[in-house]
């Protein structure tokens, strides 16, 4: 089974969707599939690390739509030599070509590859709710009824990273009738093996003590992120009879207008002043021994897709403490593998005490848990496997 991506770039620090395909496309290849991948990078861009696989680059794409003069062409000289195309992303002109070229295919009773389209979360109705998100909702709103409906429902199906991003897709627009939602999972490579000097060396970055414990968030520092929940939630446990381990906040953003305003919330109050420890951007074996490290993992957040980090963690042994609003909840909750609430301050607060009257024999068992539901549900071969049984389900 041949089969080609379509993607706005493989440049690695666009992360996410792309990630995705690198990390999928080795297993696929064991599977007796053939993937390569269409982006729209400009010819001459080049990255550090070369792939194993085919990558043509059709941009660059000019202007907020990404318009690729050369991408429709190329479309239909070789869209026919495929059994499956599959466009990652929405609100990008290369979906729209990839339609125009098909029924061009059609048109001219030439071989036409089945068509899916991978939305990553873009349809999520928290992009249309947002506050902060009202001018590019409008957008949206518009490009949908232009272009984007007419886009989703002519693929052949919808391919989904969780069954919660599915059912929410059915939520955010009106005449959304795809032919068919097919959940495919999604997975993340195994982690680095680490040492116990790793995790004591970040421990010692962050002050803390080799034996002391901590709770991790580590995300981009966004109010999508429940970080400013979190912190307030936090500032409660100041006098409660049930202690919580010092707060270690890891990622990018705290220069941000929005990482100052936290920063001025923990610089009036001394107990979080004491206890909240900023580590900056963590990356390397550091990500793994600050997860491996942790007593638990936070994310309180007010809409994930998926949480690549979240998986992370689990896959690190790390029991997780999440907002119902990340797209994997269920699957968490089911095997154990952390604590759920809503994403509210009320939750977040909940969420805390929760964790602060765990035992110790509890959390070892959580963090077994934690793995298992790595093991079961988000490992690469899983979902490599997984989508292509689903593809070649549809091609037969």
């Amino acid at each position: 089974m041949k089969i080609l991506r379509v993607i706005e770039s493989m440049d690695p620090s666009y992360g996410g969707p792309c990630q995705g395909i690198r990390n999928s496309i080795p297993e696929m290849q064991t599977l007796e599939t053939d993937n390569s991948v269409v982006s729209i990078d400009g010819e001459a861009t080049k990255w550090e690390n070369q792939d194993d696989f085919k990558i043509f680059k059709l941009g660059p794409g000019k202007g907020p739509w990404g318009y690729a003069p050369k991408l429709i062409a190329w479309l239909k000289e070789n869209l026919s030599s495929y059994d499956v195309v599959i466009v990652h992303g929405l609100w990008q002109y290369y979906g729209y070509a990839v339609r125009k070229a098909i029924n061009w295919l059609k048109k001219e009773n030439k071989k036409t590859p089945k068509f899916f389209i991978m939305p990553h979360g873009m349809l999520d109705p928290y992009f249309q709710k947002a506050p902060d998100r009202k001018i590019k909702a409008l957008r949206n709103q518009l490009f949908w009824n232009l272009v984007e409906k007419n886009t989703l429902n002519g693929a052949d199906g919808i391919l989904f990273t969780c069954q919660e991003e599915l059912v929410l897709a059915r939520e955010t627009f009106t005449g959304y009738r795809p032919k068919n939602e097919i959940n495919v999972g999604y997975g993340i490579l195994p982690p680095t093996p680490i040492e116990a000097t790793d995790i004591t060396a970040f421990k010692k970055k962050c002050g803390l003590l080799p034996n002391e414990e901590y709770l991790l968030f580590l995300s981009r520092i966004h109010p999508k992120k429940g970080l400013l929940n979190l912190i307030k939630a936090y500032a409660t446990f100041e006098t409660a009879k049930d202690k919580l381990p010092k707060l270690v906040i890891a990622g990018p953003g705290m220069d941000s207008e929005f990482g100052k305003s936290l920063d001025q919330i923990v610089q009036s109050n001394s107990f979080l002043k004491s206890n909240i420890i900023y580590a900056g951007m963590v990356t390397g074996n550091a990500k793994w021994a600050a997860f491996t490290g942790a007593k638990a993992f936070v994310l309180p957040s007010h809409q994930e897709n998926f949480g690549i980090a979240v998986v992370e963690a689990l896959a690190c042994n790390c029991p997780v403490l999440i907002s119902n609003k990340v797209n994997i909840w269920r699957e968490i909750a089911e095997g154990d593998g952390g604590l759920v609430t809503e994403d509210t301050y009320e939750g977040t607060c909940q969420l805390l005490e929760q964790a602060s009257k765990l035992t110790n024999d509890e959390f070892t068992q959580m963090r077994k848990n934690a793995y298992a539901v790595y093991q079961k549900h988000f490992t690469v071969a899983q979902a490599a496997r997984s989508l292509t049984n689903n593809l070649k389900a549809q091609v037969i």
